[in-house]
């Protein structure tokens, strides 16, 4: 049984990750570490896990074989050079610090799945990053994606994170939608490293438009280039690349967001217009894009069943 703890655990991210180890087969919670929160009750904060847990916050870390961090963009590096935990701890950054590291895993299970097994560091992507390349990264292995791509993505408000903000607030954001970061999402750049290291000649457009949408999770995705591939190319293409993904589901209905709200899933349909092929693709943002895929990624790294402890059940939110 290895230890477990949390760097960072007051968020949205920390309260979907401490609900799937809470009942993991093959780890137990050490400690989670908040200074903000620091003596109170996890169960105060997160309060889906009231009855679940009597394990209270911390103010600072203690010793366990496998670390989650977190902790906002920018604060992973630091901790990580402040503290220096040991080479043989796992650790699982779940912000952006680390993802254009050479010299931490990055743990997309669908095509980094083998590199991940045994590793030590592992960069969790992002969560737009997730849903785009699992419609995208198909089409870049196949070589249909080498000119421009055209996305169009849409995710809810728990994203945003847990502090609220002027484009974050319940009264903004219902029935609301707005486009933020046109053609500049920070997700780009673990995207475009991962689409040349399939064969792709360049990041040059790749065209992402950003929305933000009036619920509170999941991301809803949709991509399209031009290509001569027929339909049963595309279905082939995708089932291929898909055949031992433990999550990851190719479909031939046109499928929506609800399908993948609260699982682990990534959902994924393809299908020809003309001379384009459209991908749709989806996931649960705070699951597969965080927290589920951290745990995942988790199990890889120590050999575990790879979807032990994604067996869900419902969320807070």
């Amino acid at each position: 049984m290895k230890s477990v703890g949390i760097i960072g655990g007051g968020g949205y991210v920390a309260g979907e990750l401490l609900r799937l180890l809470v009942h993991h087969p093959g780890v137990e919670l050490a400690f989670v570490r908040s200074k903000s929160q620091a003596g109170k009750p996890v169960y105060a904060t997160h309060a889906d896990l009231l009855g679940e847990t009597d394990l209270r916050f911390s103010a600072d870390a203690g010793h366990a074989d496998v670390l989650f961090l977190c902790t906002g963009h920018g604060r992973s590096a630091t901790w990580m050079k402040e503290n220096k935990p040991s080479a043989d701890t796992l650790v699982v950054d779940l912000s952006t610090d680390h993802r254009m590291s050479e010299d931490w895993v990055y743990g997309l299970p669908e095509v980094n799945r083998a590199r991940t097994r045994d590793a030590k560091r592992v960069a969790n992507p992002g969560c737009f990053a997730t849903a785009i390349q699992l419609g995208l990264l198909p089409l870049v292995k196949a070589g249909l994606a080498d000119g421009e791509v055209h996305i169009n993505g849409m995710t809810g408000s728990t994203g945003a994170g847990q502090h609220p903000t002027a484009t974050t607030h319940f009264s903004w954001r219902n029935n609301n939608v707005s486009i933020y970061k046109a053609f500049t999402h920070q997700h780009l750049h673990e995207i475009g490293r991962t689409v040349t290291q399939l064969g792709r000649p360049t990041t040059d457009g790749l065209n992402f438009l950003p929305h933000r949408g009036p619920f509170a999770r999941g991301i809803f995705v949709s991509t399209y280039v031009k290509t001569e591939a027929t339909q049963e190319e595309l279905d082939r293409i995708f089932r291929e690349f898909y055949v031992d993904a433990a999550f990851t589901h190719v479909t031939e209905k046109n499928p929506d967001l609800k399908q993948v709200v609260n699982t682990n899933k990534g959902v994924v349909h393809v299908e020809k217009h003309g001379d384009k092929a459209l991908v749709v693709s989806m996931i649960d943002n705070l699951l597969k894009g965080a927290s589920g895929q951290a745990v995942q990624n988790m199990n890889l790294a120590l050999g575990l069943e790879e979807w032990a402890g994604l067996g869900l059940k419902a969320s807070y939110f």
